[in-house]
């Protein structure tokens, strides 16, 4: 007995699209930093408190993704913060954004604009920054 069937042409599975070698995604990038951003967005026993999605998407918009268009990752966190004069510190829903880039004196700057403008926005003391060096490849 013969199994009848298509014997066509097979076409190859088409390789996926790849960053690596683009001058903006080289393969091994050096000058690169890893910062993380945090900040406090409410107070964790009190939901209503605070940044709504709304106006933190608005920030989003308007302060980093301007500044760092090519990508970036955002993390909900729990936190705790003793501010100045504060005698037990206060706890906080938090994002955290984390952005990889090329360590330049123009995106050290747009760093500081966005920690700027959060505080100016919702009146918070401080947004924590932490830069170290990054091995970065993609």
């Amino acid at each position: 007995m013969t199994a009848a069937g298509c014997a066509g042409h097979v076409t190859a599975r088409p390789e996926p699209p790849t960053l690596v070698g683009e001058a903006s995604h080289p393969t091994e990038a050096t000058g690169w930093v890893r910062t993380e951003l945090y900040f406090g967005t409410g107070l964790a026993d009190d939901p209503r408190s605070g940044v709504s999605d709304a106006d933190w998407r608005s920030f989003m918009d308007s302060e980093v993704t301007v500044r760092f268009p090519d990508g970036l990752s955002v993390f909900d966190i729990y936190g705790q913060w003793r501010g100045t004069g504060q005698t037990v510190p206060a706890r906080l829903r938090s994002k955290v954004i984390v952005l990889l880039y090329a360590d330049t004196p123009a995106h050290r700057a747009d760093i500081e604009a966005i920690r700027s403008a959060w505080k100016k926005r919702t009146g918070d003391q401080s947004v924590l920054r932490v830069t170290q060096p990054a091995d970065v490849s993609f």
